[in-house]
């Protein structure tokens, strides 16, 4: 089992024709992603060649929805424009959007999650990795060659923090891992994945990442508190950032008390959450943890 990407989805890529979407294109294909189709209204009709796969490019995502039963994209393309192509995804209907790019102005982030949200459609981002369900499905940039299929599932704000749980917890594996993007806004946040990671039975244990800035951490320890049932450990990037200063992602800045790392730690603890000190240190805490619960002998 996996949450929001299957080896059944179907994926577009919007910008599968520029330097970045054809590098991680061929990358997704690598990882045994069924890329269906690229989308540009520019080079509509014509098909763009991945070693032995030849795969075509629509002019719109409606177009190649209708063309190929997608439910997936991929977005690829410049922060200016990354407004417009979202609002054609969801307009088409597309259950799920996964948004790369990075820098797009938060007025444009707040409209199209908006949008998109009233549409059905998912928003994973933006300026966020993607996400991947090992040994199934891969959709965005995250390496698909660091871990392999698990029990255990991550959720991420940050895409470096992902790539290492990952490798850490390579010999257990993963269901899913997504990584949601730490800009101020983005479209699926902690909650609905601890939500979905609650309802799938093949995973286990959540690895829950934060970082400092905003209340997201502290909002998903009281989800956690009165709907999660199977253990989370938890890691907050930042505890040696300075206050009142934005660190690294455009979410991540901190006021006086709110936001720190220390605080967010403190709400995770005080619902049952085991929070790593360093990303090795949370590993090891998984690692106590599935021991602990395997029946003696076993």
């Amino acid at each position: 089992m996996a949450i929001y990407l299957t080896k059944e989805s179907k994926v577009l890529v919007q910008g599968m024709t520029g330097g970045e979407g054809m590098k991680h294109t061929r990358r997704m294909l690598a990882a045994g992603t069924d890329v269906v189709g690229g989308v540009n209204p520019r080079k509509a009709g014509q098909s763009v060649d991945f070693d032995e796969r030849a795969v075509p490019v629509f002019g719109t995502v409606a177009e190649g929805m209708a063309a190929t039963g997608a439910d997936v994209t991929v977005v690829f393309v410049p922060p200016a424009f990354a407004k417009a192509a979202v609002l054609e995804a969801a307009d088409a209907g597309i259950g799920l959007a996964v948004v790369i790019t990075e820098g797009i102005p938060v007025h444009d982030s707040v409209a199209f999650t908006s949008y998109a949200r009233g549409k059905g459609t998912r928003i994973i981002g933006p300026n966020c990795p993607g996400l991947i369900t090992p040994g199934q499905s891969n959709a965005g940039i995250i390496p698909a060659d660091i871990t392999k299929p698990g029990r255990i599932g991550l959720v991420s704000k940050s895409g470096t923090l992902t790539y290492q749980l990952m490798y850490e917890l390579r010999d257990i594996g993963f269901s899913t891992c997504v990584g949601i993007g730490g800009d101020p806004v983005v479209g699926t946040n902690h909650i609905d994945c601890l939500a979905a990671f609650q309802e799938d039975p093949d995973t286990e244990l959540v690895v829950l990442i934060g970082e400092i800035g905003g209340d997201a951490e502290e909002r998903a320890a009281a989800y956690i508190r009165d709907h999660v049932t199977k253990p989370v450990v938890g890691y907050i990037a930042g505890f040696t950032a300075p206050e009142g200063r934005t660190m690294g992602h455009a979410g991540a800045i901190v006021s006086g008390s709110a936001g720190t790392a220390r605080a967010k730690q403190e709400a995770l603890e005080a619902v049952g959450v085991r929070v790593g000190s360093t990303p090795t240190e949370t590993a090891r805490l998984v690692l106590d943890l599935l021991d602990a619960r395997q029946p003696e002998g076993s």
